[in-house]
C-alpha cells in the first residue's frame, strides 16, 4: 500500500458507518477513517429533530444485537434517545476519534495501479485506501417538491430533516405536505401549537394503534443487571416482526389474510378515532396494507377531528406569496410550510456519492443500465475492495439493526478468508452475482410487492422500473446464517 494511504475509508457515520468501524476493529484493523457531512454522528438520528420524532419499531429490537442498551425508557423511544445510544456506542467503542465531520465525499474510483481507492471531498482532498465502504443510509437524501411557485413563498419554510428548533409555531396558520410515516408523528405536535393547521395528503398511510408503555425505573434497573431479561424481550419482538414480514410480506401467496386482518385493525382504529364517514374515506389507502411502509400512532386520525386542522386531498396547483391554490381554485392562506415529503430514495442515493469501479464501471449507471442488483446486499461485480451497506437487496424489513448484524458477519467472513490467503483484494464474480439476483427475483414472486395491490402506493420500496429491490426477501435468520455461510467461491480473493 503506497504511504499516506489508509486501510479502509467508511462514508458515513451513522449506525451502519459505526457498526463497520466496530467490525473493522474487531478483525485488527485500526488504520481507517470515517467521513461524514454532518457535524456529528448519528446519521439520520443527529439529523432529524422535528417534534414528535420517535422510533417506529420496538426499542427492544432497535440496537446492536452485541449492545443492548438497559437505559430506554419506553416501547417506542425517541429521537433523542437513539442520538444518545450511538453518541455511547461510538465512544464505548472508540470509533469517535476516526471520524471527520464537516467532509463530503464527490466520489471514488478504484486505480487498478495501486489496487487502491481514491476518494474524492468536495474540498479537493484524496484520501486513498485499500478498502471503500459506503454507509450512507436508505434515507438520507431530502426530496424537495417541484410544485409551482414553491420559490416565490414568502413565508417560512421548514423540510422536516433541517428542522428549525428556534421557530415559534405559537398562532401560525401552517400546511404541511406529505402524510408518510415523518409526518405521522409530526402532525399531532403542529396541531398542538399552531392556530391553523392543513394537511396536503397524496398518498394516504396505513395507521394501527401504538402499544407503548413506559420502562419503570426498576424494570431498567433488571435489564442493566441482567441482561438476559432484556434479551429475552427483544427475542419476543424480533420474532412476532419477523414472522410478519415472513408471512404477510414474503408468503403473501399464502397468508394474504394477514395483510387483509391488519388493515381490518386500521380501519378499526380509523372508525374509532372519526365518526366522520367523508373524512374516513379520504384517509383510507386504496393499496393493500404494507405495500408501502405502515406506521403506528394513537393521535394521527384524531387530530383531524380538531377544528383548526383540515385535510386537503385533492391536490395543488401552485404556490403563491402566501398562500397555496389548490387544484379545485380555492386558496389556503398561510405564513409557514412544512415539507414531509420524504428522501429521493432512488435517483440520489443509489449510489449517494459517483462509485467507479474496475475499467470505468460506473456504479449508478450499470445500475440503470441493466437492473438494481448486488449480491448478499453489499457487493457487485468490477468493484473490488467495496461493500456498499446501503444497496438493492440488503435492507432487512422493519429494523435496521439486523441488516448491520449480517452485514457485519458477512465482513467477518469475508476478511477473515483474505487473511488466511494473505490476499490484498477480494471481488464477487459475475456468476455469483446473477445467480443471487435470479434467488432475489424468484423470492420475490411470493411476495406482497409482486401479487399485492401495490400500485398506487408510491413506496420507496419499488424503483424507477417497478421493481420491489430494496427489501432482501428473506428472514433475518437465514440472511444471517447466509453471510456467515455463503460459498467462498463467489468472490475472487488475489
Amino acid at each position: 500500500m503506497s504511504p499516506g494511504a489508509h486501510d479502509a475509508v467508511i462514508v458515513g457515520a451513522g449506525f451502519a458507518g459505526i457498526g463497520a468501524a466496530i467490525q473493522l476493529k474487531r478483525m485488527g484493523i485500526d488504520d481507517f477513517v470515517i467521513v461524514d457531512r454532518e457535524d456529528d454522528l448519528g446519521g439520520t438520528w443527529h439529523v432529524n429533530h422535528y417534534p414528535g420524532l420517535a422510533v417506529d419499531v420496538p426499542t427492544t429490537t432497535y440496537s446492536y444485537f452485541f449492545e443492548p442498551n438497559p437505559h430506554w425508557s419506553r416501547v417506542f423511544s425517541t429521537g433523542t434517545e437513539i442520538k444518545r445510544y450511538a453518541d455511547a456506542v461510538a465512544d464505548k467503542y472508540d470509533v469517535r476519534r476516526h471520524i471527520r465531520f464537516n467532509t463530503t465525499v464527490q466520489g471514488a474510483s478504484w486505480d487498478e495501479e495501486t489496487a487502491q481507492w481514491q476518494v474524492t471531498l468536495a474540498a479537493g482532498e484524496t484520501l486513498r485506501a485499500r478498502y471503500l465502504f459506503t454507509a450512507t443510509g436508505f434515507l438520507s437524501q431530502p426530496h424537495t417538491p417541484d410544485i409551482a411557485g414553491i420559490d416565490s413563498f414568502a413565508g417560512k419554510i421548514i423540510h422536516t430533516t433541517d428542522w428549525d428548533d428556534d421557530y415559534d409555531l405559537s398562532g401560525r396558520s401552517v400546511a404541511i405536505i406529505g402524510t408518510g410515516a415523518t409526518a405521522v408523528q409530526l402532525i399531532p405536535e403542529l396541531a398542538r401549537r399552531v392556530t391553523a393547521l392543513t394537511v396536503y395528503q397524496r398518498t394516504p398511510i396505513w395507521v394501527v394503534p401504538k402499544i407503548d408503555v413506559r420502562f419503570s425505573p426498576r424494570v431498567k434497573a433488571l435489564f442493566a443487571r441482567i441482561p438476559l431479561t432484556q434479551r429475552t424481550i427483544r427475542a419476543l419482538t424480533d420474532g412476532i416482526y419477523a414472522a410478519m414480514v415472513d408471512t404477510a410480506v414474503l408468503k403473501h401467496r399464502y397468508f394474504r389474510r394477514l395483510n387483509i386482518a391488519a388493515a381490518d385493525l386500521a380501519k378499526l382504529h380509523r372508525f374509532a378515532s372519526i365518526r366522520d364517514p367523508e373524512l374516513r374515506r379520504k384517509l383510507t389507502p386504496d393499496y393493500d396494507f404494507g405495500c408501502k411502509r405502515p406506521t403506528f400512532s394513537n393521535s394521527y386520525y384524531r387530530t383531524f377531528t380538531k377544528p383548526h386542522v383540515q385535510l386537503q386531498a385533492d391536490g395543488i396547483d401552485h404556490i403563491e406569496s402566501d398562500g397555496i391554490v389548490n387544484a379545485d381554485g380555492s386558496k389556503t392562506v398561510i405564513d409557514t410550510l412544512v415539507l414531509a415529503t420524504g428522501f429521493d430514495l432512488w435517483e440520489a442515493n443509489f449510489p449517494a456519492i459517483e462509485v467507479i469501479g474496475r475499467e470505468g464501471r460506473n456504479l449508478g449507471k450499470w445500475w440503470r443500465d441493466t437492473r438494481f442488483q448486488a449480491y448478499q446486499g453489499v457487493s457487485m461485480p468490477y468493484f473490488p475492495n467495496y461493500l456498499s451497506l446501503a444497496s438493492p437487496y440488503a435492507f432487512l424489513g422493519l429494523n435496521f439493526f439486523n441488516t448491520m448484524e449480517y452485514q457485519m458477519r458477512l465482513m467477518d467472513r469475508l476478511f477473515g478468508e483474505l487473511k488466511r490467503r494473505g490476499a490484498t483484494t477480494f471481488e464477487v464474480t459475475e456468476e455469483a452475482n446473477a445467480r443471487y439476483l435470479d434467488l432475489m427475483t424468484e423470492l420475490l414472486g411470493d411476495s406482497l410487492f409482486t401479487l399485492g395491490d401495490c400500485a398506487s402506493a408510491r413506496s420507496y420500496y419499488f424503483n424507477p422500473s417497478g421493481e420491489a429491490t430494496l427489501l432482501r426477501p428473506m428472514t433475518t435468520r437465514r440472511a444471517v446464517s447466509d453471510a456467515s455461510r455463503f460459498p467462498l467461491s463467489d468472490y475472487a480473493f488475489s
